[in-house]
């Protein structure tokens, strides 16, 4: 059993920045509870501050006002407990596969077994590919290494933003759910930023509907059928992509 009701909670969250002499707010007063192997999708138009909420979510940015508690701690750095894939992938490009996979667990001194190491790679379809760099694998290979460098730090909670933006669409479906096989298998939690309805009402239970006016959050909408492969092909989920839709273009 938990010791904590909540694995993330965010309270209150602001966040401006300043240029120039002008200061734009960003984030305003923006709360949510993410609990224990539960989902969170953060959906809304590019600049409503999706990204600035994970960043700070993941203690890699900090707030103006408001806090991030992560179990019992303030997030005021990284935890080795939240493991992060940005869109870009964060790969190096001059690391082979092999070491990009293992440089996460190397920087926080986790000893990882060739065993495990073996065994997360089988998981993601990459085993071959040890001594390629990653201009030479597709979207979705350097997508895979992205998520077994994640896996191997053994996280708790999974952040991705926009992890599949760059992908077709057979290969994004794929993956999401690749995703959802490693949320079942792993057990662990995850936050999705993403600009895509479809994915964000297939994989998020709850899904947060941010507001570019208010710089806020305008609604979340429960949505707890998401997480099954069925979902995709059913009429809940079909009525569920709408009422986000209508959400998303109705006015503040």
């Amino acid at each position: 059993m938990n010791s904590f009701p909540d694995l993330l909670r965010v309270e209150g969250l602001c966040k401006s920045f300043t240029s120039n002499g002008t200061t734009k707010k960003v984030l305003t007063d923006v709360s949510f509870r993410l609990g224990y192997y539960d989902s969170i999708a953060v959906v809304g138009p590019s600049g409503c501050g999706k990204s600035t909420l994970l960043l700070i979510a993941a203690g890699l940015l900090r707030p103006s006002a408001g806090y991030v508690r992560f179990e019992k701690d303030i997030c005021r750095e990284p935890n080795n407990k939240v493991a992060v894939v940005l869109q870009e992938y964060g790969l190096f490009p001059w690391k082979t596969v092999q070491e990009n996979i293992i440089l996460g667990a190397r920087m926080q001194h986790i000893r990882i077994g060739d065993d495990v190491l073996r065994d997360v790679k089988h998981e993601l379809g990459i085993e071959g590919l040890d001594y390629l760099y990653p201009h030479q694998l597709s979207g979705g290979q350097r997508q895979r290494v992205a998520l077994a460098r994640a896996l191997l730090l053994q996280p708790k909670l999974l952040m991705l933003d926009e992890p599949f933006a760059a992908l077709d669409n057979i290969t994004r479906e794929r993956l999401q759910n690749h995703l959802l096989t490693l949320f079942t298998h792993h057990r662990f939690s995850f936050l999705l930023i993403t600009h895509n309805i479809e994915e964000a009402v297939f994989l998020g239970r709850h899904i947060l509907i941010m507001d570019p006016q208010s710089a806020g959050i305008k609604t979340i909408i429960e949505n707890q059928n998401a997480g099954a492969e069925a979902f995709r092909e059913s009429p809940q989920y079909f009525d569920q992509v709408k009422r986000v839709r209508r959400s998303l273009q109705a006015k503040s």
